[in-house]
């Protein structure tokens, strides 16, 4: 049986596509409200069609030293131009991006997850300082 561990993709995302980009300050002030902005496909263009798309994307903050993340974000992505008429015929598509608005008091890691229909699961990560 795969562990979980086993089965998270990493890669440089400016040449994998599935890869979720995490852009936001490299330092915050503490408890401060700041952006996140995570999505997939930065530099590669990710399809998104009834047969290929991005699912999901989850962002999460790990504290430093801390024992568990913290999930911040959990952005689901339906419209994939799917129809009564048939596959990419639909009138709307959703696009794999979201804005996050978080605080936080510590430093730590922000993590996320993407989920591709075809390819599975791919993690990033993105270092945060707190002045």
């Amino acid at each position: 049986m795969s562990e979980l561990p086993d089965l998270l993709q990493t890669a440089d995302f400016k040449s994998e596509k599935h890869v979720p980009v995490i852009a936001c300050p490299d330092s915050v002030t503490a408890g401060e409200a700041f952006e996140v902005s995570v999505g997939v496909g930065k530099e590669v263009d990710h399809p998104n069609t009834t047969e290929h798309h991005i699912r999901w994307i989850r962002l999460y903050f790990h504290p430093e030293g801390g024992k568990v993340p913290y999930e911040v974000a959990n952005v689901e992505f339906t419209a994939h131009g799917e129809s009564a008429q048939g596959a990419n015929e639909g009138p709307v598509t959703t696009h794999h991006a979201a804005k996050v608005m978080m605080k936080t008091n510590q430093p730590g890691t922000l993590l996320a997850l993407s989920y591709c229909n075809i390819h599975g699961l791919w993690r990033s990560n993105k270092a945060l300082a707190v002045v």
